[in-house]
């Protein structure tokens, strides 16, 4: 198109060295930070080489953009994980030379894929992760069009470092800065609580904000009257490309009601004593802005107000749809959280401050999930509290709470939502259950609109019919597509053993300190006849 060439001429013109070494085909990518292009490059040879020439944006770090090259230097060229060519510089424009791996997109193969296939691409995304991690590298975007696949050839590349984070003890010197600057944090401007629509609101605290014992009470009768977790089906994801297969998330757009804030051992009983030593008139006081305030303040406006509150003042607002002044005047905990939504791991959702390569191995773990399914996106949320309510209706709420726990924070949740058994939730979204086999080159040719399922959308969902609801959201409507098919037509789906779930419920452990690790993975015995 006129846009694309128009982009290419810019690229020459920014980065003149290019014109006599490379002649730019296409973009073939395009992401926040980056462009990706088609090249071919004259070899002495006489032949011609096809190149990904990324393009970062002018306004990336320095820093930053020296730290992924290292990654690609060091870590890169081997173990299934991109290696560099080149890199050519003018004034603030970076273009970094990459062999070329021609790649399927995820979502025209998924439904296409043999069982096989899949244990090889799951086994070739663990031996990139073990390369990268032993150099103490954290990608943090883990994620099937990061993870390229040439499924004729049978190669696998992971890329794009660009917000990859070093562990402590990293191997990568650069990232052993852009480490430490990330752990930096002041107080953030963002406002503490998302609304989600019909009332309903999430809010995450930071340390000193966990509510009393003495207020409780009141709390408790507050958050009665809250919305319990209301499910609601949404659009699903779809790719960019109108070439593309179109799917459906598992999860759309949904209200929940859930809190998170940090967990300390005994600090209730410190509290206690704390919250006996304030001035009432202080509270009234407070309580009488909010309540005489009829025009709704701006962010920005709004801390403003509160920052002139006085720091010992304690808040009433812990499980409730709002945030009082005293919250909006306390920083918040600043954690790292880069990566895409629908991957992140729980820890990186509550802003847990210590994350490790186990981030990595959950995004694997989603990846697993979406082929075992079926279904891609599998997870889709706007924020952050939304994507872990998602979480707690497969994994259990519950289990969520209590893994939080370990990493320091109190996750509050207004309804108790039942673990699924993953085995029963797959074969359910494939189809490949007893009760519904299907081709598994059969896509849908319309999506199923929100009619289709067993709950209405409107109305709040009983616990006892939310494990039922969520196994049938993606089932397709029976009829046209639903056939009966021989097991050799199966391309084994008909026969996926235990390991394959066992390795699944290990890769989606919420507890990053006991969550498998990519050398582990390797090792499991999904894979014992394949070769490391």
């Amino acid at each position: 198109t006129a846009g694309i060439k128009k982009d290419i001429e810019n690229l020459y013109e920014a980065v003149p060295q290019l014109v006599n070494v490379f002649k730019i085909k296409e973009k073939i990518g395009e992401g926040t930070f980056s462009s990706v292009y088609l090249a071919t490059a004259q070899l002495q040879t006489g032949c011609e080489e096809k190149m990904a020439l990324k393009h970062l944006i002018p306004t990336s770090h320095p820093l930053r953009i020296a730290a992924e090259l290292q990654c690609l230097t060091v870590a890169g060229g081997q173990d299934n994980v991109m290696g560099v060519k080149y890199c050519f510089r003018k004034n603030d424009h970076v273009v970094i030379v990459m062999p070329y791996l021609e790649h399927e997109s995820f979502l025209d193969i998924l439904n296409s894929l043999s069982f096989e296939e899949v244990r090889e691409y799951m086994f070739n995304l663990f031996k990139a992760l073990r390369r990268i991690h032993h150099f103490g590298i954290v990608h943090r975007d883990v994620k099937p069009s990061n993870f390229l696949y040439n499924r004729r050839l049978k190669e696998y590349a992971l890329v794009d470092f660009g917000l990859a984070q070093g562990t402590p003890d990293t191997k990568i010197e650069l990232l052993k800065t852009t480490h430490s600057e990330d752990q930096q944090g002041s107080c953030s401007q963002n406002k503490p609580t998302v609304a989600l629509g019909n009332g309903v609101s999430v809010g995450v605290t930071a340390p000193k904000q966990i509510a009393q014992q003495s207020a409780s009470k009141a709390a408790d009768k507050r958050s009665s009257s809250i919305s319990k977790i209301q499910i609601k089906q949404g659009r699903g994801g779809k790719e960019d490309s109108v070439h593309h297969s179109v799917q459906r998330s598992v999860f759309g757009e949904r209200n929940f009601n859930v809190y998170s804030s940090t967990y300390q051992e005994n600090t209730n009983t410190k509290l206690i004593k704390q919250a006996k030593m304030i001035d009432v008139s202080s509270r009234k006081l407070v309580t009488k802005k909010r309540i005489t305030s009829t025009k709704p303040a701006s962010n920005g406006a709004a801390r403003k107000a509160a920052s002139g509150c006085p720091s010992n003042l304690t808040c009433d607002c812990y499980g409730t749809d709002r945030v009082c002044s005293v919250c909006l005047s306390r920083c918040q905990q600043v954690a790292p959280r880069a990566g895409t939504p629908g991957f992140r791991a729980p820890e990186v959702l509550t802003k847990c401050p210590t994350q490790t390569t186990a981030i990595d191995m959950w995004s694997a773990g989603i990846v697993f999930l979406s082929l075992l399914s079926g279904r891609y996106p599998f997870y889709k949320a706007s924020d952050d509290l939304t994507a872990l309510a998602q979480i707690m209706t497969v994994r259990g709420s519950r289990e969520t709470i209590q893994a939080a726990k370990t990493f320091g924070k109190s996750v509050l949740c207004t309804q108790v939502v039942p673990a699924q058994n993953l085995r029963t939730l797959c074969e359910k979204l494939r189809g490949t259950n007893s009760s519904c086999k299907r081709s598994q080159g059969d896509v849908p040719s319309k999506s199923v609109n929100d009619s289709a399922l067993p709950v209405a959308a409107d109305k709040p969902c009983a616990p006892e019919t939310l494990g039922k609801q969520i196994q049938h959201l993606q089932s397709f409507q029976e009829g046209d597509s639903a056939l009966e098919v021989k097991a050799t037509d199966m391309k084994g789906w008909d026969q996926v053993p235990d390991e394959a779930y066992d390795l699944l419920d290990k890769l989606l452990d919420l507890n990053p300190a006991t969550r498998i690790t990519a050398k582990e993975a390797l090792l499991h015995p999904f894979f014992k006849d394949m070769r490391l």
